[in-house]
């Protein structure tokens, strides 16, 4: 029996970041007033927390903004 050929799948290893909506960052901006005003006041552990977590999604919206290829614009 012949044996089969294995096609090798060519993996691109530079890093290309999904395209987010704008949603994200408007979500991680509010997240993080939110938390600042509101939840650190009333508990330090969850209000950190929620800092620490709202700024991650800042910081990966801001990287995102300036890596990532624009979305294609389609005609209605």
């Amino acid at each position: 029996m012949a044996k089969r050929k294995v096609k090798k799948i060519k993996i691109s290893k530079k890093w290309i970041p999904a395209p987010l909506p704008a949603s994200f960052m408007l979500t991680a901006i509010l997240g993080f007033i939110i938390s600042a005003l509101w939840v650190f006041p009333l508990s330090y552990n969850w209000g950190l927390t929620f800092l620490i977590f709202f700024s991650l999604m800042f910081i990966t919206a801001v990287i995102n903004m300036t890596r990532a290829p624009p979305l294609p614009k389609y005609k209605k």
